[in-house]
């Protein structure tokens, strides 16, 4: 058999391949970041033929810095960044448009409408998920609507729709020769289209928001030996090994922290904070402002279902410090400059740049600091972006702990931001509970690496994975609870601070 399995993660700023062995042990990676393209305010756009050509290099760069060969592959998986929408011409393989990206806001007039209208409680039941600019389906309306010659293309069958990982599906396996049209239940549970009890596309949404049916990729188990087929594309892992695995990101992160069983929960620090409570083959719906979306699905069996507290800006408020302020010059730094203060000098900082996502989804509302006097630096205002990463989480972990009855004994953490000891000594403060973090940080791509590989039996079972599992560093609770719950209310208070900002029609 195979030593390695191979996982393309595809995220929001960059597209990166790794290659695992069979203890889950990172043994190759290569990466590459895409342009961000923000044509006004709101705005959040990708082009998907780089994001594709980006693709194609990082698996080769990573192969040949491994020598590796198709051959040393057992199976490959996709993870991606959920939500981001593509609608392509499946006869030329060209996009209409650019992928419009889960940040984006040029959809909140078509949000706003569904609620107004009494639909919103129907999305809530059937797909688990409140009308907001987040999810993929006003997404593709805003594209029908507005993009020459796309409606008549998708009424004839020519303009079809995906995730980026739809999009890296159907070129891996053949493009317009026959590639497949397929996305997997986590992704689909992302699109306010499909019910989660039947995981099929739901015809009373679809018409919500004018979408053919014909446009929309067949939906997959998310570890499938058949299902997502063979990599056809020229290169490395050309004609021989089998694309068995496809997970949206977060979901992808909470197999790869191996929370396999109902209370267990997982949370990553990337461009925002995603967390998710596994809830077993029980659809808990959420009256607390979280998320009900497929945790996972492995074939032949049901899906599992997860709580999630989808955050929209954490650790890109720390690139907002450097790239906008530039009272850093790089990400490290946050920590460095933090650590000169030994509190937020009493201020906060809410990175409301897209509205808030959960537990308030509000997209009336933008970001403030607040509290500030001239007593206050750089620093302070370093030590509030790290606070708010923290604080944010705690509002998701209030939500959960509402919607399931169950408390956090433990939180198990990965990401980029994991990597700022002082901001995940934070979170240990200002959740009250332990942070662990694990040895391989890269829990994403591992995941997706573990679907595709129990798929082939390169691993037998998830025990075999929970195997795997190993704690790197574990951060302990320092506040006392009366420091605690003061900053807690501090940051509520800030919160309402951000509200009815903008008028949402």
């Amino acid at each position: 058999m195979a030593d390695f399995v191979g996982a393309v993660d595809q995220g929001t700023t960059s597209t990166r391949f790794m290659i695992f062995d069979h203890e889950g042990n990172e043994q190759g990676k290569y990466q590459l970041e895409h342009e961000q393209i923000l044509p006004r305010a709101g705005w959040v756009e990708h082009n998907p033929v780089e994001i594709w050509e980006r693709t194609v290099s990082v698996v080769r760069s990573a192969m040949d810095s491994k020598s590796l060969s198709a051959s040393d592959l057992a199976a490959c998986g996709i993870t991606n960044q959920r939500e981001t929408a593509v609608v392509w011409d499946r006869r030329t393989g060209r996009p209409y448009y650019n992928a419009i990206v889960w940040q984006d806001t040029r959809t909140d007039r078509i949000a706003s409408a569904l609620e107004r209208e009494g639909k919103g409680d129907v999305i809530r039941q059937k797909a688990g998920l409140p009308p907001a600019t987040y999810f993929s389906a006003g997404k593709v309306q805003w594209i029908l609507e507005n993009v020459d010659g796309v409606r008549a293309a998708a009424e004839r069958g020519d303009a079809v729709f995906g995730n980026t990982d739809t999009w890296l599906t159907w070129n891996l396996t053949g493009g317009v020769e026959g590639g497949l049209h397929v996305t997997d239940v986590t992704n689909a549970s992302r699109t306010m289209l499909m019910d989660l009890e039947t995981l099929d596309w739901d015809d009373e949404l679809l018409g919500f928001f004018g979408i053919p049916r014909s446009m929309l990729p067949t939906i997959r188990p998310s570890s499938d030996r058949e299902g997502f087929g063979v990599i056809r594309v020229k290169g490395p892992l050309g004609g021989d090994v089998p694309l068995t695995g496809v997970l949206g990101d977060q979901q992808a992160a909470t197999v790869g922290q191996v929370c396999f069983a109902p209370g267990q929960a997982k949370n990553t620090y990337g461009t925002g904070n995603f967390m998710l409570l596994n809830t077993g083959e029980e659809l808990v719906r959420s009256k607390a402002g979280l998320l009900t979306t497929v945790c996972y699905q492995l074939a032949g069996s049901k899906p599992v279902y997860a709580l999630e507290g989808s955050i929209a800006v954490t650790g890109s408020a720390v690139q907002w410090l450097r790239d906008q302020l530039g009272i850093i010059s790089g990400a490290s730094q946050s920590e460095s400059l933090a650590s000169q203060v030994d509190d937020n000098g009493g201020i906060y900082f809410v990175p409301a740049f897209s509205g808030l996502f959960a537990p308030y989804w509000r997209s009336d509302a933008r970001g403030a600091i607040v509290g500030l006097s001239r007593f206050n630096s750089n620093a302070h205002l370093a030590r509030a972006t790290l606070e708010a990463i923290c604080y944010q989480s705690r509002d998701v972990v209030e939500a959960m702990a509402k919607d399931s009855g169950v408390d956090l004994d433990v939180l198990k953490v990965d990401g980029g931001v994991t990597a700022n000891k002082l901001c995940m000594q934070l979170q240990a403060d200002i959740l009250g509970v332990p942070v662990s973090k694990p040895v391989v940080a890269e829990t994403t791509a591992l995941g997706a690496a573990y679907a595709a590989g129990l798929a082939v039996g390169f691993w037998k079972d998830t025990d075999e994975l929970a195997a795997n599992w190993n704690e790197d560093e574990r951060w302990t609770p320092q506040w006392d609870e009366g420091r605690r719950e003061e900053g807690y209310a501090g940051w509520k208070k800030a919160v309402q601070r951000t509200l009815d900002w903008v008028d949402v029609e």
